[in-house]
């Protein structure tokens, strides 16, 4: 009898400011308010030149084990050159030699988990425009309305810097892995979208991913077989069933009420979703969410910018 990949400990879905994802694959976000001293940033998350365009460094606090690109030791049967996904422990491999990869840590939405199998990339984009669909204009008007013309590409866009496009049989999958404005999603799961990587993890893969390159997205069985059972902390974060040092820490923070309400997270974040489409949509910059800020406070910060 298969058992499920996760144990949820939270009582709700934590989403973060801006998360609510538009696209197949995306979201309107906000980046963190703070830029992050760069002592503590790994190499290949400090802020980088891709063209006209700087990215921003990934803040410490985002790159734990889990998510932090790193080289492991692969058991999958998967040959060189396939990108391998799993949307249950939240992983991306390149399997780059047998029995060796690199590992990513992706945010995975409810699309994430709504394909399996075997794909092939048949189109790569540099900062992808994105254009919500007639569904989710219809179902949440609020937050989509404002963007059914579409975004152009940039950091602003909930596509962010790369996106990989998966084709099976000729015809688009809707499935896609790409970068995200939000790197404090990475490793939680979001409402909808599929796979999003930090900016800086998906430009270094779509470099190396050519046409054609094969793709393998894994089924539940497939994830409990290969990566075991995970538990989903309050935080949203995975850990393996096994890390009951890890469980026991985050439910002590939890009852001593350390980490935020995941139903108070999800309504404040649609909020800040929403204002920042309308900002999107007015020709406004979007202002970072700050919960310690009045909703007064925030519409002057949003009409000192523009």
């Amino acid at each position: 009898m298969i058992r499920p990949v996760l144990r949820v400990l939270r009582p709700a879905l934590l989403v973060s400011a801006l998360a609510v994802a538009l696209a197949a694959c995306g979201a309107p976000q906000t980046a963190p308010t703070a830029t992050p001293s760069t002592a503590n940033i790994p190499a290949e998350y400090q802020a980088r030149p891709d063209g006209d365009i700087t990215i921003p460094a990934v803040s410490p606090a985002y790159l734990n084990d889990h998510n932090r690109r790193q080289w492991v030791d692969y058991n999958g049967p998967e040959r060189a050159g396939t990108i391998v996904v799993d949307p249950y422990a939240r992983y991306l491999y390149h399997v780059v030699e047998p029995g060796r990869a690199m590992r990513f840590g992706v945010a995975v939405g409810k699309a994430g988990k709504g394909f399996k199998g075997s794909a092939t990339v048949r189109r790569k984009e540099q900062y992808p425009s994105w254009t919500p669909t007639k569904n989710m204009v219809r179902n949440d008007p609020d937050l989509y309305g404002p963007l059914a013309g579409g975004l152009k590409g940039g950091l602003d866009n909930p596509l962010g810097a790369r996106a990989l496009y998966l084709y099976r049989g000729g015809r688009d999958t809707m499935y896609r892995i790409h970068g995200t404005m939000d790197p404090s999603s990475i490793g939680r799961a979001t409402s909808a979208g599929c796979i999003r990587l930090f900016n800086q993890d998906i430009i270094d893969l779509y470099d190396e991913m050519d046409l054609g390159t094969p793709v393998k997205v894994r089924t539940l069985s497939e994830s409990l077989e290969l990566e075991g059972e995970m538990v989903e902390l309050h935080t949203g974060y995975l850990v393996p069933a096994t890390d009951t040092a890890a469980i026991a820490a985050d439910q002590a923070a939890w009852e001593a009420g350390q980490i935020v309400d995941p139903a108070v997270a999800e309504a404040q974040s649609h909020a800040a979703a929403v204002a920042a489409a309308e900002a999107t949509a007015a020709g406004k910059t979007p202002v970072p969410y700050d919960p310690t800020k009045s909703a007064e406070e925030r519409e002057a910060l949003l009409i000192g910018a523009n």
